[in-house]
């Protein structure tokens, strides 16, 4: 009885060590996991700050003087503070064609979004749920349409818009843009909504709930991510284009792009207009971006796991 009694102990002193080796191996796995997370995130910090050294540089090249920036680099207002001046935005406050060109500009961002947004969400919820004739070929076709590239087309519709009278206005470009916008839409928000449940539109449909109602009430708030990310794809795209801007715009009101490129043309040494005009063309992007960042991020993950 004695030797059966001290048995479990014996295998209790001998597996000690074992349980100790293992706890020792746990707790250096935890401990290298939580340095390379520290790592990682030390790494996409500076990543983070590199990215946005040219913004910095821009800034503070936007607050000296065109004589402080003429006589060397925006870093040097480190050692030099006083450089420091809001005189540019003065200045560019008082450009009108500037001002004027930032109001074109959202003229031309803000319409050609919300078409994209609205008609590719339409579009997108119709091929991915309504049987309709030949909508395999027609998204086909939508497919096929991602490929062309937009210099295909300058010609073709400068001559259509010259006919109709849409070339050289806002309405253009806006139209333009809308076009040639809706191609990546639909692929897009088709296939994000084709992954929603059919049993969850079944249901709402056994409810009374109609085409128009199940779009609203249903697919368009599931779908609120992928259109957010949209969005914001599409918005940045009209906001720095230069190139439809600079063929279909007024040249009475261009937008920024082209004012900004046409203030280095013609006045090659107005760096206290370029400057800050240059720095709110990007800043207003950017400000877009980080606002919707969390719909954008849960957008582009949609459908990476399930």
């Amino acid at each position: 009885m004695s030797s059966a009694a001290t048995r479990p102990r014996a295998r209790t002193e001998v597996s000690a060590p074992h349980g100790g080796a293992s706890a020792a191996r746990s707790l250096a796995a935890r401990a290298a996991a939580r340095a390379a997370g520290g790592a990682v995130r030390v790494f996409l910090v500076l990543a983070g700050l590199f990215w946005l050294l040219p913004t910095l540089g821009l800034l503070l090249s936007s607050l000296r003087s065109p004589s402080d920036i003429a006589a060397g680099g925006w870093w040097q207002v480190f050692t030099a503070p006083a450089q420091l001046t809001t005189e540019n935005y003065g200045h560019l406050l008082a450009n009108d064609t500037i001002t004027g060109s930032l109001l074109s500009t959202v003229l031309i961002t803000v319409p050609s979004t919300l078409l994209v947004l609205v008609i590719g969400s339409f579009a997108g919820y119709a091929f991915a749920w309504l049987d309709f004739p030949g909508r395999d070929w027609w998204f086909l076709g939508v497919v096929a349409l991602l490929v062309v590239p937009v210099q295909v087309a300058l010609v073709p519709v400068s001559k259509l818009f010259g006919a109709v009278g849409l070339f050289e206005t806002t309405l253009g470009v806006v139209l333009f843009h809308t076009a040639f916008g809706l191609p990546f839409a639909i692929f897009l928000l088709r296939n994000f909504f084709a992954e929603i449940p059919r049993e969850l539109l079944e249901a709402a449909r056994l409810d009374g709930a109609g085409e128009v109602r199940l779009f609203t009430r249903v697919v368009l708030p599931l779908g609120g991510p992928a259109i957010a990310s949209l969005g914001i794809f599409q918005f940045l795209w009209v906001w720095n284009d230069m190139l439809i801007a600079l063929i279909f715009a007024d040249a009475q009101s261009p937008p920024i792009t082209v004012a900004l490129q046409q203030q280095v043309r013609q006045f090659g040494n107005n760096v206290d207009v370029l400057a800050p005009g240059a720095f709110v063309s990007m800043v207003v992007p950017l400000v877009v971006f980080f606002a919707f960042q969390r719909q954008f991020t849960t957008g582009v993950m949609a459908g990476a796991v399930k």
